[in-house]
This record gives C-alpha cells, sequence and structure tokens, in this order.
C-alpha cells in the first residue's frame, strides 16, 4: 500500500474499534525507521488491545500483516509496526506522560 492509502487504512480501522484522538505525524525527513505515527488512545487495556488487534486482522485480511507488534501483552501502549506506518495505541496516562505529540511535532 501507499502511504496515503496505508494511512487512511490506519485512521479507518482504528475508528472502527471507537479509538479516541486520532492524530498523524508527518516524520518524513525526521526519522529513519518510518515516514508517519498514527497515535491514538483508548479507554482501557482491553479498549487498547482491541483496537490494535482489529488494526493487525485487518492488515493481515489486506495481504500486509505488519512487521512487528509490541506491548499487546501489556495493554498501557500498544505499538504496531507497519514499515511506512507506525500506529500507537496509548491509554491516556501512557500518552500523556510520553508526549509523543511534542517530541516528534
Amino acid at each position: 500500500m501507499e502511504l496515503k492509502a496505508l494511512l487512511e487504512f490506519v485512521i479507518d480501522k482504528a475508528d472502527d474499534m471507537k479509538a479516541r484522538d486520532i492524530i498523524t505525524l508527518d516524520l518524513a525527513g525526521k526519522s529513519t525507521i518510518t515516514d508517519a505515527f498514527v497515535i491514538c488512545s483508548g479507554n482501557s487495556k482491553r479498549h487498547v488491545c482491541a483496537i490494535a488487534e482489529n488494526v493487525v486482522m485487518e492488515m493481515k485480511h489486506a495481504g500486509s500483516p505488519p512487521l512487528n507488534i509490541s506491548g499487546i501483552e501489556d495493554g498501557e501502549w500498544v505499538v504496531v509496526d507497519m514499515g511506512d506506518v507506525v500506529l500507537h495505541v496509548m491509554q491516556d496516562a501512557s500518552r500523556d506522560y510520553f508526549q509523543l505529540e511534542k517530541l516528534w511535532a
């Protein structure tokens, strides 16, 4: 998938699971590991995991399984690496503490 299509796909699948405060960060030229972050919040550990698992499942159905998934067993902050896009699904406390938006903006 091209970057724009992948971003739209990830945002749509996170939104399907009622992810909150979805934002994208363009990291082209700022990072050598990815071109964009999608950051969103979930209400609880189960909600965070459900959002991430839905994106992973839909990516697999689309024929593009993620490269790596981290944090699914904890549910505080789940990272789904899809190469050009990295999804961060976080509980509010983790999102407030790490402030990825400020770090990369």
